[in-house]
């Protein structure tokens, strides 16, 4: 009974410490196995529906999902963790083969456009290679309202991507990247702001 009120305390401080929103560092084997074969079950179900499998499709997702949303689309492909510290607000439309390493809070806000080959990374591994194989590192990622993430785009833990911003295709995202600004490279950095300049003027109401 001891060792199992053991097994049990340490899930419940292995959540606590994966939903904060503090970076951590700790063990690998730490980290629920259970919860993340979860995810990979429901993740196998998901891609063996059909198009006429909605109901269930929707039912997977929610139960899936930290934040469901059902406005959010996640497309052929979708890999994560554990699911659970993903948060959706809003609409999100998410193109094929994305992957969210999800062992910190990924927050996605509404009107996100996350382009194929995309991946959301919140965890690492030490960088002393007497540790890399014992030690993994992680940290929150948060997409605010309307962002883009052009195609093979990666972003790792830490990161915050401001309101309207799009980021180019293939970037890395190193470091937090402010409102309304078009940024690309490796490491990925603002190029310029975005401005009324391009909208295209026929499209307008």
């Amino acid at each position: 009974m001891a060792d199992m009120h053991m097994n049990i305390q340490s899930t419940e401080e292995a959540l606590e410490r994966m939903t904060s929103m503090e970076p951590y560092h700790c063990n690998p084997f730490c980290n629920p196995g259970q919860l993340k074969k979860k995810a990979g079950d429901l993740l196998k179900e998901l891609s063996r529906l059909t198009e006429n499998d909605g109901d269930r499709r929707g039912e997977i997702l929610k139960e899936l999902f930290g934040t469901y949303h059902y406005l959010a689309f996640p497309g052929e492909g979708f890999h994560c963790d554990y699911g659970f510290n993903i948060h959706f607000h809003g609409l999100a439309v998410i193109n094929y083969n994305v992957t969210m390493l999800d062992t910190s809070p990924i927050n996605i806000g509404a009107g996100a456009f996350i382009g194929p080959g995309v991946c959301l990374a919140c965890s690492g591994h030490a960088i002393h290679p007497s540790q890399r194989s014992r030690v993994l590192t992680s940290a929150p990622i948060t997409l605010e309202d309307n962002v883009w993430l052009g195609a093979n785009v990666t972003v790792v833990g830490g990161v915050t991507i401001g309101a309207g911003s799009v980021i180019g295709a293939g970037s890395v995202v190193t470091k937090d990247i402010p409102a309304g600004v078009i940024a690309a490279g490796v490491p990925c950095r603002v190029i310029r702001e975005i401005t009324d300049e391009d909208k295209f003027e026929d499209m307008e109401e």
